[in-house]
């Protein structure tokens, strides 16, 4: 019988503490709105939401068995992909720490720092289900592969969500303009070294942090 990715203890422990952080999140959010009167932040919860997608996602696939999963790996691999950036987006929302005279600096950073925590958690979890996933039909340099691709893509699709204002839906919605700025900047990469720097740098702190997580993990079950 193939191999699953079963509940084990520590991996219901993950899901409790994955609900707190995000439930503390959701917490700090709402009390700023009551609080302020202002629904200056309330997109977060709309960030955190999609980046539970990728998370659920992966469980999900994780889940099924034999011939299920093989049939569902592909199409469902896909969505996941196409949603994976936005959890590690959330990051970018430290972009919008300032100083207002609605809410003290200290309070805003730990509201925005939990919140792009729960993205880095939530995708480096994911993405951790999906490797193995990979590991598992195609062996191990197959699934740091697929890591690594995954996390440059994700760099790549937080760059267009944050500077051209893209979402996951624009696939759907607005494929042909989505299609032509992505071939643009491929065909023309000179011409947009933003686009390369975010991407580059954001791919390596990703795959850092990944690749810690990842380290710690062993260390501590060894």
């Amino acid at each position: 019988m193939e191999p699953t990715l079963p509940f084990t203890r520590t991996r219901v422990t993950l899901l409790f503490v994955l609900a707190a952080s995000v439930g503390l999140s959701l917490f700090l959010i709402a009390g700023r709105v009551v609080v302020t009167h202002q629904i200056r932040f309330l997109f977060l919860a709309w960030n955190l939401f999609l980046a539970l997608i990728p998370y659920a996602l992966s469980t999900l696939l994780g889940l099924a068995r034999g011939p299920l999963r093989a049939r569902l790996l592909l199409p469902v691999g896909a969505v996941w992909l196409l949603f994976f950036p936005n959890a590690p987006y959330l990051v970018t929302d430290l972009f919008h720490l300032d100083e207002r005279p609605d809410a003290p600096l200290w309070f805003d950073l730990a509201l925005i720092l939990s919140c792009a925590w729960n993205g880095l958690m939530l995708a480096y979890a994911s993405l951790a289900d999906m490797q193995t996933l990979v590991r598992l039909r195609l062996g191990p340099l197959a699934g740091w592969a697929f890591a690594t691709v995954a996390l440059l893509l994700s760099s790549f699709g937080i760059y267009l969500g944050r500077y051209l204002r893209y979402n996951s839906w624009d696939i759907l919605t607005n494929p042909l303009t989505l299609f032509y700025d992505i071939l643009n900047r491929l065909l023309h990469p000179f011409a947009y070294p933003r686009t390369w720097g975010v991407t580059m740098v954001f791919g390596a702190f990703l795959l850092l942090g990944y690749g810690t997580v990842r380290v710690l993990g062993r260390a501590q079950a060894e």
